[in-house]
């Protein structure tokens, strides 16, 4: 149990990178929480929006290996927001602080939806050069919740991580994936009663996204093909929202690929990033790009024999 929490890698994540605190609104009890590694002369970095059940650490693996390549890369842990307007308000402050004027953003479920709306809210002055949605959705209905939406904050923590856990695997599952799940419910463990009720609110609360508001902007789809908690309608949904996105399918990976496909997972955010190398957007520093792409290459030509 808990493989991943005592694991080296781990271990050297949480000792060399820092965990920072930021507030950004009025209100003192809002703080943002973050890891932000990678070359500081980068301004448009690679932001990480975790799931419900997530902390910024939950991209820790995704954190090390981009670092190496020379990507600055964020992971981000929201504080308590109860509507979709509230975080995109503090969001916006929040990288107005940090001084970046664009962002790419990778989004897991909760944190995809998010990370669309915060494209939609800055439509007219965009903040986002693009998005990589993993196993995310465009419309809080298809969790049937709506109607409780209003009354989770009334709800006991144990409550409530009972309705978050009954969205995790329960079938049978490899090693890695068991590790992902033993993490997650840990980090679940960490969330007070007020961030999970608020987290849960976003989620399905009633809104969808407005495609016609974001289509110029770059995306890749990343979902998997064994069991999550997203249905296939809401894949299908998500296929014909962005017709023109790419596509990184996972054989495997359940609801955390990040955490236990972690390898494929980088190789396809490298892939998304490739196309911006070279502009004012890059999330790479220049001097490690042509070592990185050799790499890239590599890897994506070793997972295209695999698939075949």
């Amino acid at each position: 149990m808990g493989e991943i929490k005592v694991s080296p890698d781990y271990n050297w994540f949480r000792s060399t990178v820092p965990l920072k605190k930021i507030i950004v609104d009025d209100d003192d009890s809002k703080i943002w929480s973050l890891y932000d590694a990678g070359p500081r002369n980068i301004r448009c970095p690679l932001i990480f929006l975790p799931p419900v059940s997530g902390t910024a650490d939950v991209f820790f693996r995704q954190i090390l290996a981009l670092t190496g390549w020379g990507y600055r890369v964020i992971a981000l842990q929201y504080p308590v927001y109860w509507d979709h307007l509230e975080f995109c308000d503090g969001f916006r402050k929040l990288l107005d602080h940090l001084q970046l004027d664009k962002v790419h953003l990778f989004g897991a479920s909760l944190g995809g939806f998010l990370a669309q709306k915060f494209a939609e809210y800055t439509h007219k002055s965009p903040r986002v050069h693009s998005l990589i949605l993993c196993n995310s959705f465009s419309d809080t209905s298809i969790f049937n919740q709506t109607w409780t939406a209003n009354s989770f904050w009334l709800m006991p923590s144990f409550m409530l991580k009972k309705i978050v856990l009954g969205n995790f695997s329960s079938g049978p599952v490899d090693p890695m994936m068991a590790d992902a799940i033993d993490f997650m419910v840990d980090r679940l463990e960490s969330l007070g009663q007020s961030e999970l009720a608020s987290r849960l609110t976003l989620n399905c609360q009633n809104s969808y996204v407005e495609p016609h508001k974001i289509r110029d902007i770059p995306v890749t789809i990343m979902d998997v093909f064994d069991q999550s908690a997203l249905s296939t309608e809401a894949k299908e949904e998500m296929y014909k929202l962005y017709p023109n996105a790419r596509r990184a399918h996972l054989k495997t990976g359940g609801n955390f690929p990040y955490l236990c496909r972690s390898a494929e997972v980088n190789l396809y955010v490298q892939i998304h990033l490739l196309q911006f190398h070279g502009t004012k957007y890059a999330a790479i520093d220049p001097s490690m790009v042509s070592a990185e792409e050799l790499e890239v290459q590599k890897g994506s030509l070793s997972l295209s024999q695999e698939e075949q």
